[in-house]
């Protein structure tokens, strides 16, 4: 709906012209947009931005029509300014075309769907992930079908929950015949393309081009005019074609009005409200209720309020360069034409259209709630209850950002303490739309109109939460801390809230300081007992081991207590990994996801915890698919930190399973999301990743550096519960690269600091790393303490690594018989995890203590991709592309392209032939991904 502008279409008043001449100073941009639909190279996704007029939608056409010639199939939707505060509108305005493929959709997918366009039952809690992949999955089909072009035009007021679904396809749709183009204005921000969608910008047209364009007029204007007019349009096609049809119109010889000091699209939309001069009464009023409505084929949901297309009152609004006909009937010329007749119209009048479109939409109470609030001047009780009513159903579809919308709207009209217990509500839904500046604005809106401590209180516990996963750690610290202990005394219960949220900052940043500011407040609230859940919580976040004695003993009740709710259940899991629980951990973890399900629209806080129990517990292929989750949800909703996280701790997986560069790739990410001195946990996991990655390759000196690098100058850890288990990989670099001394240095002061802190896991790599550093006759000891504990078969790659130590040990001692047990075992465990670069080093020590070591199915499945090898885990167990998909958040046909490469790499044909190749070579049933 942007200027058809650019070219004749621009210029011609009333029916559209010959499509095909040109668009005037715009060649570049087209080659590139036709690139871009071209199937042989098609890219997954083209932003294009321009201010309002530059010719946004008429290049977009343009390229729509190229990709149609080419046999493409084409999806189009375009933002509403006055819908985008109806959940899914313009996904459903864009699926509307295809309702067999939607119905196609897996059952699960389907029901999403379905229940996101409110076409079936609204789900408990929506599952915005599932909306997703059931978006992509569908994208995807119509892809297999045939080149497919997705257009959203004027997406700047395409509603949230749209955006968020479409751009986390087209992440996805990489490889994919499929190809997204959306165009939105300069300066508005479109949640989840970002970084992630190349872009191109349109700027103003070129004295040239701009001239040209004149030139193409029935009547170019001359002389005076036309320098007042390429003066006054600054380039802008739209203002150049609309300024020339005004000179001519009224053919003064001063030519068009003095520009003055307004922006183009102020005068723009002057000129056509000047256009509404002496138009008949009915084509005035047609015009005011068209631009009234909710969407551009609105005219079909309210038939009864608009003249029909072919009504005498839309030729005079068509003349007047206003309107166009099309097939969907009548519609205007342009944005500004819309914004021209709405605001140029009395408020009555326009109170009048509004309750004319709700009396019209009785059977779309979303719809009539919104228009019978724009039709409200003061405080209606009945009408705030409406949009609270429809705030339920988005928020109930996962459309948070229009519930958000709809409570504050209901909050102005609701009686002052109703409205700020709506306020409340809306801060809540607003929270998960990763919005801080909005949910800011909303609190600040409620501080002045209650002194409700209570609401007060809670106000400021939905800042905190979301301000947790958004804002510099530094600065969010204090100011969660300092609301906690201000509201210590009346309001306990929300002081523990927002110190909770200090705690999760504390572990981000790692600075000592925050702990004993943490402790200090936890002391000034009262303690009660049915707040002691929260204040293990943050004891356990805060210092987990100088806090692990006390603790252990509460977790058997604390996870009793959590059994039936999945926020506690995911809390007590993250408690339970902190205090290296973390067997406890991913029972609870599995529990969570498997009921449950990944739950809400934004990481739940250290939102890491998961994908590290996986890690540790040997289940990388779960690790991967949590940090799919993690990163898809972050990616969504802008949180870098929640990226870098799971960046960090994908790329240690990679590392294991033999993919260095990958690793790296993933690593460097990380680090370049965040400030290494804001997120020190973070930036410790990327530094283990990266000396992990070091090691498969052999590269000693660099993995020692790397490793280095999480402990100070002083030797003490940068982070208090990042750092120490890489105390043993430091070790093992340090011998190979000559650092012996300054390792051990590390090692002992990080014993002495944690003392009787430390747990099972921690002193076994102490214990595996003093081995790895002593002097040869000393080091037997320490490696069988570190193997001692039975409970240390909970981390098995970690106690395979030591084996493996061992096993050298011996042999280099000429202790070969005793030297072949802990080898097999090792090499056994390795494989087991597919952690291919410690399966040769164990192989060739195998062979040099005379085992016989055959080379079968590990070499195949060591050529796949650790990707693959995930893909292939899952394929033997039954599972379906799209059920692959839905899990690895992939499409199904990205899916099927992994086992199409995979399967010659692996010498089978079928899927059936999978699970016995699987068994025997990655152990699946006992390490399931």
């Amino acid at each position: 709906m942007d200027a058809r502008a650019g070219g004749p279409r621009a210029i011609a008043a009333g029916p559209e012209s010959d499509e095909e001449e040109p668009i005037v100073g715009r060649d570049a941009e087209l080659a590139r947009l036709f690139r871009a639909v071209d199937p042989a190279s098609a890219e997954p996704a083209l932003i294009l931005l321009g201010d309002m007029g530059t010719g946004k939608s008429a290049l977009l056409d343009r390229a729509v029509r190229r990709a149609g010639a080419s046999g493409a199939r084409v999806l189009r939707a375009e933002g509403s300014e006055t819908e985008s505060s109806l959940a899914f509108s313009a996904l459903h305005q864009l699926l509307r075309p295809v309702p067999d493929e939607v119905d196609g959709l897996p059952e699960r997918q389907r029901a999403a769907l379905r229940g996101a366009f409110g076409a079936g039952p609204a789900p408990v809690e929506a599952d915005l992930m599932l909306i997703g992949v059931a978006v992509l999955g569908l994208l995807s089909a119509l892809g297999d079908r045939g080149p497919l072009v997705v257009v959203l035009d004027d997406a700047q007021w395409c509603d949230r929950a749209s955006l968020d679904a479409l751009s986390f396809a087209a992440r996805r749709l990489v490889d994919e015949p499929v190809t997204m183009l959306v165009a939105a204005r300069v300066g508005d921000h479109l949640p989840g393309f970002g970084r992630h969608a190349a872009t191109l910008s349109l700027g103003p047209l070129d004295d040239a081009a701009a001239g040209r364009l004149l030139d193409l007029r029935p009547q170019p204007p001359t002389g005076r005019t036309r320098r007042r007019i390429l003066a006054q349009a600054d380039g802008n096609p739209l203002a150049l074609t609309e300024l020339a049809k005004t000179a001519t119109a009224h053919a003064t010889p001063g030519g068009p009005p003095s520009a003055g000091p307004l922006p183009v699209a102020d005068h723009l939309e002057r000129i056509f409200a000047d256009r509404l001069n002496g138009l008949p009464a009915p084509t005035t009023r047609a015009l005011l209720l068209l631009a009234a409505t909710d969407a551009a084929d609105a005219a079909v949901a309210v038939p009864a309020a608009l003249p029909d297309a072919e009504d005498d009152a839309w030729p005079p609004a068509e003349r007047a360069g206003l309107l166009r006909r099309t097939g969907r009937g009548p519609r205007f010329s342009h944005p500004l034409a819309r914004s021209a007749v709405y605001h140029a119209a009395s408020a009555d009048a326009r109170r009048a259209a509004h309750f004319a479109l709700a009396e019209a939409l009785r059977d779309e109470p979303d719809r009539r709630a919104w228009h019978l609030a724009a039709a409200a001047t003061s405080p209606d009780a009945a009408v705030s209850a409406e949009l609270a009513r429809t705030a339920d159903r988005a928020r109930r579809r996962g459309g948070h950002e229009a519930a958000a919308r709809a409570l504050q709207r209901a909050a102005e009209l609701a009686p002052r303490e109703d409205g700020a217990r709506l306020l409340v509500e809306a801060a809540a839904q607003a929270v998960l739309t990763g919005d801080l500046a909005w949910v800011e604005e909303i609190v600040s809106a409620v501080r002045a109109r209650t002194d409700d401590a209570s609401l007060l209180a809670d106000a400021a516990a939905q800042a905190g939460r979301l301000a947790v996963l958004t804002v510099r750690h530094t600065v969010v610290f204090p100011r969660l801390a300092d609301a906690a202990e201000e509201l210590a005394p009346t309001q306990p219960a929300t002081a523990l809230d927002l110190l909770a949220g200090a705690a999760v900052v504390r572990f981000y940043c790692g600075e000592d300081a925050q702990r004993q500011r943490v402790d200090a407040v936890l002391r000034s609230i009262p303690e009660d007992a049915s707040r002691s859940w929260a204040r293990t919580w943050i004891r356990a976040v805060t210092d987990p081991f100088a806090t692990r004695a006390e603790l252990l003993p509460l977790l058997p009740r604390m996870a009793a207590e959590a059994r039936h709710s999945p926020d506690r259940l995911t809390a007590f899991a993250i408690m339970a990994w902190l205090l290296d629980e973390t067997p406890r951990a991913v029972r609870a973890f599995d529990r969570a996801f498997d009921h449950w399900g990944m739950r809400g629209p934004l990481p739940e806080g250290l939102g890491g915890a998961a994908a590290w129990s996986y890690v540790e517990q040997g289940k990388w292929g779960r690790a991967r698919e949590a940090c799919a989750r993690s990163s898809a949800l972050g990616t969504t909703a802008g949180l870098d930190h929640a990226v870098a996280c799971a960046a960090a701790v994908d790329a240690t997986v990679l590392a294991y399973q033999g993919d260095p560069a990958a690793a790296r790739a993933r690593a460097e990410e990380a680090l370049a999301l965040i400030d290494p001195l804001e997120s020190r946990s973070v930036a410790v996991y990327a530094r283990r990743a990266l000396g992990a990655a070091a090691l498969a390759e052999g590269a000693h000196e660099v993995a020692y550096d790397q490793l280095r690098s999480v402990f100070g100058a002083d030797g003490a850890p940068v982070h208090y519960h990042a750092s120490c288990p890489a105390l043993a990989d430091l070790a093992a670099a340090a011998v190979r690269s000559g650092r012996r001394e300054e390792a051990a240095a590390i090692v002992e002061r990080a014993a002495r600091t944690l003392d009787a802190g430390a747990s099972p896991r921690l002193r076994a790599l102490i214990s595996r790393a003093r081995g790895l550093l002593a002097d040869p006759e000393d080091a037997e000891p320490h490696f069988r303490a570190a193997l001692a504990d039975p409970v240390l078969e909970h981390w098995p790659f970690e106690r395979a690594q030591t084996l493996l130590d061992l096993a050298e040990w011996l042999r280099r001692r000429r202790r070969i018989a005793e030297a072949r047990a802990p080898l097999t075992e090792a090499l056994e465990t390795f494989r087991r995890l597919g952690a291919h670069p410690w399966i040769e080093r164990a192989r060739a020590e195998s062979r040099a203590a005379g085992l016989d070591v055959t080379d079968t199915a590990p070499d195949a499945v060591a050529e796949l991709s650790p990707q693959q090898q995930q893909i292939i885990r899952l394929a033997a167990r039954g599972l379906t592309n799209r059920e692959i998909g839905e899990k690895l958040y992939l499409s199904p046909r990205t899916v099927g392209s992994h086992l199409y490469r995979s399967f010659p790499k692996l010498g089978v044909t079928a899927r059936s032939q999978l699970r016995d190749l699987v068994e025997d070579t990655l152990a699946v049933a006992d390490h399931r991904g």
